[in-house]
C-alpha cells in the first residue's frame, strides 16, 4: 500500500470520526455535569449530536488540509467531490415529512394491513406493524431508500407511544436493515447497487434476480420475526395506525384530494430527477412555496432535521477519496467469501455506497467478486448509523425515543440477528 501523508491525515480523522459516534451518549452523559446553558454544556451537547459528527471532523482536517496542501489545493478537492446525495436527502427528507405525504403512507398501508386482516384474522396492531417494516422498506426499489426510511420512521415513531429501551433498539435495527436491502429491487434506488450498476452493465433483470427476490425474502422474514418476537411488547407499547389516523382527524385539518396529489406529483418528479442536482433542486424550491400555501394543512417542514442529516452525510464524502489507499488494495485480494464477509463488516465503519464506489475502481473482478461485495454491502447496511445513507434519517426521526440518546454499541447488538437473516438469503440461496 502506498500513501501520501494528506492520505494517511484523512484516515486518521475519518477514524476518529467512527470512534466519535460510538461516544456520544457518552458525552452528552458529560454535559450533564455543567450548568445547563453553561459554555461547556454546549459545547458537549454539540459534540453528541450524531449528525455533526462528521461534519465537525471534517472541518477540522480541511484545515490541515489547506495548511499542508494550500488553499488552492483545498478548493480542487472540494470541486472534485460529489455532494448530491446529501441535497437529495435533504429535499426528499423534507417533501416526505409533510402531512399530506405521510396521510397517503398511512392510508396505503392500512388498505393493505385490513386485508390481510380480513383473510387470516391477524391481530390488528401486529399487522399494521408487519406491514410498515413490509412495504415501507421495499418501496424503497422505487421511491428510493431516503424517502422510503423518512415515511417508514414517521409512521413507526406516531405508533410507537411508550420508550421500551429493549423493543426500540431491535425495532429501529430491523428497519435499518430492512431499508438497506429493500431497495435492492430496482439499479436505481439503493446507493451501494447504484453506484456500480452502470459500470459494472447490471440492468433490472439481473439485479431482479440476483438481488431483489433474496432481498424480498429476508425483509419478510425479519418484519415477521420481528412481530411475533416482540408481539407482547407492542401489543402494550404501541396503537394501531387506525387510531392514528382517529387522533389526527380530531385536531388537524382534512386535507383535500388535490393538495395530496399535488404533493405526490412533487414527490415523483423529486424522485425521478433524483441524480441531477440542479432538477431536483429546482422542483424542491418550487414546493416549498406550493408548501406556503398550503399551510393550513402542514405541520412545520422539518428543514433543520433534513439539515443535519445531509450534514452528516457531507462530512462522511469529505473523508470516502482518502480511503482509497488501504481499500481497494484490501478488497482487490479476497476470495469471494472473504470478500462478502469484509464487505459485511467495513460496511458497519465506512458507508456501503462509498464501499461499492471503491470497489468498483478495482480492476479484474470477477462477477463473483461483485456479487460478493455488493451483497455484502447491503446486508451490512443496518449495523451502525453510518452504514447506510438513509439510516440517519430514521435516527433523527426516531432519536427522541431513546433516553439518552442512541448508544450505537446496542444497535450494533440489535442489529445482529436480522443482518444475520439478510447475509443467509444474499449468500446461501
Amino acid at each position: 500500500m502506498t500513501y501520501t501523508t494528506i492520505e494517511l491525515l484523512g484516515t486518521i480523522f475519518f477514524g476518529l470520526a467512527v470512534i466519535h459516534t460510538f461516544m456520544v451518549g457518552r458525552i452528552l452523559q458529560w454535559s450533564h455535569h455543567f450548568p445547563k446553558d453553561s459554555l461547556w454544556s454546549n459545547v458537549l451537547h454539540l459534540l453528541a449530536e450524531i449528525e455533526a459528527v462528521f461534519a465537525i471532523w471534517a472541518s477540522l482536517f480541511m484545515v490541515i488540509y489547506i495548511a499542508l496542501e494550500g488553499w488552492g489545493a483545498a478548493v480542487a478537492y472540494q470541486n472534485s467531490l460529489n455532494f448530491v446525495e446529501p441535497f437529495f436527502i435533504f429535499a426528499i427528507m423534507v417533501v416526505c415529512s409533510t402531512r399530506p405525504i405521510l396521510a397517503a403512507a398511512r392510508q396505503g398501508i392500512l388498505i393493505v394491513s385490513t386485508t390481510i386482516q380480513k383473510i387470516f384474522r391477524t391481530p390488528q396492531i401486529l399487522t399494521d406493524l408487519f406491514v410498515v417494516l413490509l412495504v415501507g422498506p421495499l418501496s424503497g426499489s422505487f421511491i428510493t431508500e431516503p424517502a422510503a426510511m423518512t415515511v417508514t420512521a414517521f409512521m413507526l415513531n406516531s405508533m410507537l407511544q411508550k420508550e421500551s429501551s429493549k423493543l426500540i433498539y431491535a425495532l429501529i435495527a430491523v428497519l435499518f436493515v430492512n431499508v438497506s436491502i429493500g431497495g435492492a429491487l430496482t439499479p436505481f434506488a439503493a446507493p451501494p447497487i447504484l453506484m456500480v450498476a452502470g459500470k459494472w452493465n447490471w440492468d433490472f433483470a439481473f439485479i431482479i434476480t440476483h438481488f431483489g427476490w433474496k432481498s424480498a425474502l429476508a425483509v419478510f422474514i425479519n418484519a415477521l420475526f420481528l412481530v411475533l418476537i416482540f408481539r407482547r411488547e407492542f401489543a402494550q407499547n404501541c396503537i394501531p395506525l387506525s387510531e392514528v389516523e382517529r387522533r389526527l382527524a380530531g385536531s388537524q385539518a382534512e386535507i383535500p384530494g388535490p393538495v395530496t396529489w399535488i404533493h405526490l406529483v412533487f414527490l415523483a418528479g423529486i424522485v425521478v430527477t433524483g441524480h441531477y442536482q440542479n432538477a431536483f433542486l429546482g422542483i424542491f424550491l418550487l414546493f416549498l412555496g406550493v408548501a406556503s400555501v398550503t399551510q393550513r394543512y402542514q405541520d412545520s417542514l422539518r428543514l433543520k432535521e433534513s439539515l443535519l442529516v445531509s450534514m452528516f452525510l457531507g462530512g462522511i464524502i469529505q473523508f470516502g477519496a482518502f480511503q482509497k489507499w488501504w481499500l481497494a488494495p484490501l478488497l482487490g485480494g479476497m476470495s469471494d467469501l472473504l470478500l462478502f464477509k469484509g464487505a459485511v463488516g467495513l460496511t458497519a465503519i465506512t458507508d456501503n455506497a462509498a464501499l461499492t464506489y471503491l470497489g468498483s475502481q478495482v480492476e479484474g473482478l470477477s462477477d463473483s467478486n461483485k456479487y460478493a461485495l455488493v451483497a455484502g454491502a447491503i446486508a451490512g447496511g443496518g449495523l451502525t448509523i453510518i452504514a447506510n445513507a438513509p439510516n440517519a434519517a430514521g435516527y433523527s426521526i426516531l432519536s427522541h425515543k431513546f433516553p439518552g440518546g442512541i448508544k450505537p454499541l446496542n444497535l450494533l447488538i440489535a442489529a445482529l440477528a436480522p443482518t444475520a437473516i439478510a447475509i443467509f438469503c444474499l449468500w446461501i440461496f
